[in-house]
């Protein structure tokens, strides 16, 4: 997918999560982009997986860009960003997941801030 088909495709993901749980989730983004699978995701929710970034299909520029459109598009829709932090699930010591391979503070927080509206106002038809 170009960046130009992943800019409209992006901006279709966020009318509809917009509309419909009122959150936009860089994950939620991911997997409906068909660059993880539920799966992989529950994997890497469980620590099996070390980060994030090892099961997404594409590449770290291609990444950066989606959340970078992520971001823009939020703007757009005047959501509030919200850092949310990703534990891990199961058995054993409860600890921080990683998203990104080298771990960097930036990246981060660039994949676990959501983004959120700031009342039930907002919400509108995905379709307009």
């Amino acid at each position: 997918m170009n960046r130009q088909e992943l800019n409209k495709k992006v901006g279709e993901i966020v009318k509809k999560l917009i509309a419909g749980k009122g959150v936009v989730a860089p994950l939620e983004v991911f997997l409906r982009l068909g660059a993880v699978s539920p799966e992989q995701v529950e994997e890497w929710r469980l620590g099996k997986v070390p980060y994030l970034e090892r099961v997404l299909r594409g590449n770290l520029s291609q990444f950066n860009f989606i959340l970078s459109l992520i971001r823009q598009k939020a703007r757009e829709h005047e959501l509030k960003p919200s850092h949310t932090v990703y534990m891990k699930w199961g058995k054993g010591p409860k600890r921080p997941l990683r998203f990104s391979k080298t771990g960097d503070p930036t990246m981060e927080q660039r994949y676990s801030t959501h983004y959120v509206i700031t009342s039930s106002a907002d919400r509108h038809d995905p379709l307009e």
